[in-house]
């Protein structure tokens, strides 16, 4: 089965991203907006019990911080992604560390970890280009307390949803 672990956040942050994706995100019908800790990976029944210990561990050692939304910004040239930035702070980049560490112990290589939430994807060169220029141009300024994660699973359908939350902090 697929895996995945996420921040979601606020239902104030996930309205106003959902004000861009009905509009740009072919894939806002299969999980709400959200900041991706890990990447996608596959797990037995048996694996993920293990897992989900780790998980329970990690969230137990870690306190809650603040998550900072600062502006639009795009992938570009490399993906037609259009997200909004998140500041990497020290205690989001600490989650991100630890859990990637308990779940590709293996040593497999992760990508660059670049906090955000996706607003518009999947879309044409030109499409991209008028997009990004008049969202990069916005003022966004948004600060919330983050104080779980989520573990999810894709369902047969490719729609995600939560397998269980972990609480940060005791």
């Amino acid at each position: 089965m697929k895996y995945g672990i996420v921040i979601f956040p606020s239902k104030k942050l996930q309205d106003y991203a959902n004000s861009f994706r009905k509009r740009y995100d072919p894939h806002i019908a299969l999980i709400p907006p959200h900041v991706a800790l890990v990447n996608p990976f596959d797990s037995t029944d048996e694996e993920i019990k293990g897992i989900i210990q780790d998980l329970n561990k990690v969230a137990f050692d870690l306190s809650p911080f603040t998550l900072d939304v600062y502006k639009a910004k795009t992938f570009h040239p490399a993906a037609n992604k259009i997200f909004l930035a998140i500041k990497k702070d020290e205690c989001l980049l600490n989650l991100h560390s630890k859990l990637n560490a308990h779940i590709f112990s293996n040593d497999e290589k992760t990508e660059s970890f670049v906090p955000h939430i996706t607003i518009g994807q999947k879309l044409s060169n030109p499409e991209h280009s008028d997009i990004a220029g008049q969202l990069t141009m916005m003022d966004v300024a948004h600060s919330e307390v983050v104080n779980r994660f989520h573990l999810l699973y894709q369902l047969d359908n490719n729609q995600w949803t939560t397998y269980e939350t972990f609480h940060l902090g005791s």
